[in-house]
């Protein structure tokens, strides 16, 4: 059996453990001063040599030209574009021309069968004649019922014929004469009703109205047509498609930049490689408003030598508001850039804390301006500095700057890289 461990042994031990643990207790508290100690080094002895703490990227400031632009997007239509129909209902009988065929004024396009129009012409040529035969009818009639008054007028002075009978044959007479009256009406009334057969049977005939091409083409032989509540649209003209014009819609914050006699220049899906040339010739003043948004729309002269564009193109045209030139322009990133608060803290030596415990870089240093009065930051001796400036008109990528002490040449700060020791 083993011997029991005695109490002086079981001391000794305990000594030794505690003589250890206060051992690695002084170590743990000489590492954490040693780190602390590498820390406030690195942030109180400046970093020597070539090294910077940020790199900036950089654009000159210099003159230049500045183009102002509206953006629009609109529909390609002819000059003049007729819609031809039919003011008669009846069967298409022929047609004469069919899609992309030029046409000339009363060319003919379609004809309607005419069978039943004959039919009432010929109806209406025996009623004319059936009352001018009852005119010549009453005539005779009248000239009769004059003779009896006249006889009668020379017997009543020898008081052969009574004042009776004289009163009979002036009433006779003056009914014949009604009855030519009344036949002459019927004459005027058939003689109305032909010429209306007439008509319809020339409106039978589809003709042109204009010089130009058929666009569309919305009728068949044999189709029957029904023109009691509305026409029907048999073809769509075009006068000339070398003259064009592009409809846009400009929005309502734009249109104050609009004018007649503004140059533009177009692009349509067709061409993507390819920009026309157009020309504002009426900007409209009833209001379009779509889903909310309220535009204007402005009409464009295009003109379309070669025939390439077609109506019903979708085209977005740039039409030019303005010109600046000569104009001390800067990026638009200039105008959006700020360095982050710890850039400028440590650029002018910042606290002792603000080293020891940097705050998260931020944007906004300086607030931006707002309205035409900006800041903008400058390049000097490897620092940032704020600069306020007056600015003017905007491309969306250059802005013209109207005062300010910038000059040309000076280096403007549009972002800031990567950070570096």
């Amino acid at each position: 059996m083993a011997d029991s461990p005695q109490p002086e042994d079981i001391l000794n031990t305990l000594k030794v453990h505690s003589t250890q643990g206060r051992f690695f207790a002084h170590r743990r508290w000489w590492i954490a001063a040693l780190l602390l100690g590498a820390v406030l080094l690195y942030f109180l002895i400046p970093s020597g040599g070539n090294e910077s703490a940020v790199s900036y990227k950089t654009v000159p400031f210099n003159h230049g030209n500045l183009t102002l632009t509206v953006t629009a997007t609109g529909t390609l239509q002819p000059l003049n574009q007729v819609v031809v129909g039919s003011e008669l209902s009846g069967t298409i009988a022929s047609v004469e021309v069919d899609y992309n065929d030029e046409v000339k004024v009363d060319q003919v396009l379609a004809r309607l069968d005419t069978t039943a129009l004959n039919n009432r012409i010929a109806e209406g040529r025996a009623a004319l004649h059936q009352a001018q035969a009852m005119v010549e009818e009453t005539r005779a009639t009248e000239l009769e019922k004059r003779a009896a008054l006249d006889r009668c007028k020379e017997l009543a002075k020898k008081q052969l014929c009574s004042p009776n009978d004289l009163d009979i044959a002036e009433a006779a007479y003056a009914r014949a004469r009604a009855a030519v009256s009344s036949a002459q009406a019927q004459v005027a009334m058939a003689q109305a009703i032909l010429e209306g057969h007439e008509t319809n049977l020339k409106k039978a005939i589809i003709r042109s109205p204009i010089n130009g091409i058929v666009l569309n083409r919305k009728v068949e032989v044999g189709q029957t047509m029904a023109a009691s509540l509305q026409t029907p649209e048999l073809f769509t003209l075009a006068e000339d498609l070398t003259r064009m014009e592009l409809i846009v819609a400009v929005d309502e914050a734009d249109i104050g930049q609009v004018r007649d006699g503004q140059e533009a220049v177009f692009s349509v899906d067709a061409y993507p490689d390819l920009n026309f040339n157009a020309r504002i010739s009426q900007i409209r003043h009833a209001p379009q408003t779509i889903e909310g948004v309220v535009s204007y729309e402005t009409v464009l002269a295009v003109d379309n030598p070669e025939q390439r564009l077609l109506p019903g193109m979708t085209a977005t045209a740039e039409i030019t508001t303005r010109h600046i030139r000569n104009a001390l322009l800067i990026p638009n990133a200039a105008l959006r850039y700020a360095p982050p608060v710890a850039e400028t803290e440590a650029a002018s030596g910042g606290t002792l804390l603000s080293r020891l415990f940097p705050r998260r870089p931020r944007s906004g240093g300086t607030p931006q301006a707002t309205g035409r009065d900006r800041t903008v930051w400058i390049l000097r001796d490897g620092q940032p500095e704020a600069v306020e400036i007056t600015i003017g008109a905007s491309d969306g990528r250059m802005t013209e700057v109207l005062a300010g002490p910038l000059e040309p040449g000076m280096t403007l700060i549009t972002d800031t890289m990567a950070a570096s020791r």
